[in-house]
């Protein structure tokens, strides 16, 4: 993560003020607001005696979240919101309930208030509210989707303020990925412009798990979890026909998180195609046809943002209510694109093709993401008592921290194939490096496996 054109003024979070209010909440310890984490714990030794004596250099510092001794907002007074925007994403339900537990038993807030279907439940015209009691929450974890439903798209922001006035709201979570927190940003901003006190505290909700400054995001785990029993099938179909292809499509438009970790856990992925590669047609008919050779079959994960300059027309295919560009199906246009080479090449094979993205996002989470999900509420809710506003919650160096909004949604965080997965990734699958070539730069000598006599192999054998 660069520290480059960044100071430390970049990483303040904002506040309402000095907490002077005995925090309600019994804890075995505080955080003290001394007390950070360092964004980069790298320290470059070499040729520092080279550098100017008036040049100092200043790690970068990020705040830890936790509870703090004194709080900024009274809790009898607080009346708290709830709102979940974008795409279903597994353990949604988990961290609403985290937040209204540790709101209502931690802290003796009474009133939650939980608006449906995302950013239009801030609009008077289309709002529809529940109120959130721990009765209500009580066994929602248990279930995927979200209780209070989602939207996509912008809403006027001055019309969602003057709702959250209106409703004597003055602590709003916003549960959603980059588009959320880009709005809640934009909420926190007329909320101080008018000088008002509501914090607005994010937790970035994105399956991907691609928003900059955390390493991991809610969901991303049980995505990776349930993605196996996909790519079980896809070999299964391949190898049980003579030069079969299973062909996988997980989600992943900008980044290939979900695809890489899949690939790595699963072991019998043969090719991986990322939004952060580029590739051709011909290098992966030449692969599939050397795969033939050795193993009869092979098996292909695809992210759903790879490719795109090869499936989709120069013109784009527009955008989405949100302002996300709409892709072209990858997985279907490989299936049948690859089908057609192999054709032409009169090579007989069998393709199938498996597309569980749905089935994924509406998915009850895995123990580790319940966890995680659970203590992203919580830090929510501390960092909003504390009176900490337009910031995000995540994890960093395995501790959780605040992050501006500015910065979370600075860029979007992508695998890097030059690092150490993506390495291993190709070490345990032998995919050859120069179907990435154009990523990596100048060509590299690689050792190229010699095509054996296509035999059956005991299913041990991947």
């Amino acid at each position: 993560m660069s520290q480059s054109n960044t100071t430390a003024q970049d990483w303040e979070i904002e506040s309402f003020g000095p907490a002077q209010i005995p925090n309600p909440c019994p804890c075995v310890s505080y955080v003290e607001d001394d007390v950070c984490l360092l964004l980069d714990p790298r320290i470059h030794t070499h040729h520092t005696e080279s550098r100017s004596p008036d040049i100092a250099t200043i790690p970068t510092c990020i705040e830890r979240a936790g509870p703090r001794k004194e709080i900024f907002f009274n809790p009898k007074e607080v009346v708290a919101g709830v709102v979940t925007c974008g795409g279903l994403c597994p353990a949604l339900n988990n961290v609403i309930r985290a937040v209204v537990n540790c709101l209502h038993f931690r802290y003796g807030v009474k009133k939650v208030i939980g608006f449906r279907y995302g950013f239009e439940g801030l609009i008077p015209e289309t709002s529809s509210i529940i109120e959130l009691t721990p009765f209500v929450v009580r066994d929602i974890h248990q279930f995927g989707g979200s209780i209070l439903g989602s939207s996509r798209g912008p809403q006027d922001i001055g019309k969602m303020v003057d709702y959250l006035v209106s409703l004597g709201v003055n602590v709003l979570f916003t549960l959603g990925g980059d588009g959320t927190q880009r709005g809640s940003r934009a909420i926190a901003n007329e909320i101080h412009r008018r000088g008002l006190h509501i914090s607005v505290v994010g937790v970035p909700k994105t399956i991907d798990n691609d928003i900059s400054y955390v390493e991991r995001t809610f969901g991303f785990e049980t995505a990776v979890e349930m993605a196996q029993a996909s790519i079980i099938a896809a070999h299964e179909e391949a190898r049980s026909a003579r030069n079969g292809i299973g062909i996988v499509k997980l989600m992943g438009r900008e980044s290939g998180f979900i695809a890489l970790q899949a690939s790595l856990a699963s072991g019998d992925v043969n090719l991986l195609l990322l939004p952060e590669m580029s590739f051709s047609m011909d290098a992966i008919v030449r692969f599939v046809l050397e795969r033939f050779t050795e193993r009869s079959h092979c098996v292909i994960v695809v992210s759903e943002g790879a490719g795109q300059e090869l499936c989709a027309p120069a013109s784009g295919l527009g955008k989405d209510i949100s302002g996300n560009h709409i892709f072209a199906d990858i997985g279907q246009w490989l299936k049948k694109e690859l089908g057609n080479r192999l054709k032409q090449l009169d090579v007989e094979h069998t393709i199938k093709y498996i597309d569980p993205s749905y089935a994924i996002r509406s998915a009850v989470a895995i123990s580790s993401d319940a966890v995680f999900a659970l203590q992203l509420g919580q830090m929510a809710v501390h960092a909003a008592m504390a009176g900490r506003t337009n910031m995000i919650v995540g994890c960093l160096h395995n501790q959780f921290v605040h992050v501006p909004i500015s910065k979370a949604t600075a860029f979007r965080k992508k695998v890097d194939i030059k690092g150490a997965a993506f390495q291993s990734f190709l070490d345990s699958s032998g995919m050859p490096v120069d179907l990435v070539q154009a990523h990596l730069g100048p060509p590299v000598a690689s050792p190229r496996r010699t095509p054996t006599p296509a035999v059956d192999v005991p299913r041990a054998v991947v």
